[in-house]
């Protein structure tokens, strides 16, 4: 079973109709029972970071999260999600993130000729052998919609880049940590494959 952290924070149903078009039952929850013992759990988002950690520290998800992943649990951020898993964003100064893996939020640069946010589609540099990207070609293009973006502080961690106006970390992938700044379930043929691949981890 495939839980969804419900605690919400927008794009819930996409990312839920995305995983029932590939076979899926997902569960979207915020039930602490339910999260442990799901076989993969996975924490969509959209919109500010210091208010999705509010909410997450609201409905005592945060300690929940921690476990989940300590458990070895293949578990998926979406967006917000990603940023979420970082030590702090520029966004929200003074609030910590989730630390699930080193490393910061910044915003984009104002760069003339390029508009903040980042909407649309861009191209993925994908870094060979990595699993949420098997069978996927480096240059598929997928869909972001972010003011923000990741500076990873181990670039071990980062499984795709992309470019904008300056090349960012636009995935990461760490045992069994999975993160997309883009939103595989609005990126088409090639953003289903990516949740295949994480519906068939082992």
């Amino acid at each position: 079973m495939i839980a969804i952290i419900d605690y919400d924070a927008g794009n819930l149903k996409s990312v839920e109709k995305a995983l029932t078009a590939l076979g899926e039952k997902p569960v979207v929850s915020r039930d602490k029972e339910l999260l442990l013992s799901a076989d993969k759990v996975i924490l969509p988002g959209v919109g500010s970071f210091g208010d999705a950690m509010e909410k997450l520290h609201q409905y005592e998800l945060v300690d929940v999260i921690h476990l989940v992943v300590s458990r070895g649990t293949p578990f998926l951020g979406i967006c917000l999600g990603l940023q979420l898993f970082f030590e702090s964003s520029g966004e929200s100064e003074g609030v910590r993130g989730l630390s699930l893996l080193p490393g910061k939020i910044v915003r984009f640069p104002d760069t003339p000729g390029l508009k903040v946010p980042h909407m649309g589609w861009n191209r993925l540099d994908i870094k060979p052998g990595t699993r949420l990207f098997k069978g996927i070609d480096s240059g598929a293009y997928v869909y972001f919609v972010h003011s923000y973006y990741l500076e990873a502080g181990r670039e071990s961690d980062v499984a795709a880049s992309a470019s904008y106006g300056i090349r960012f970390g636009a995935s990461v992938e760490r045992e069994n940590l999975f993160a997309c700044q883009f939103h595989p379930e609005k990126s088409g043929d090639t953003g289903l494959n990516i949740l295949k691949n994480f519906i068939e981890l082992t």
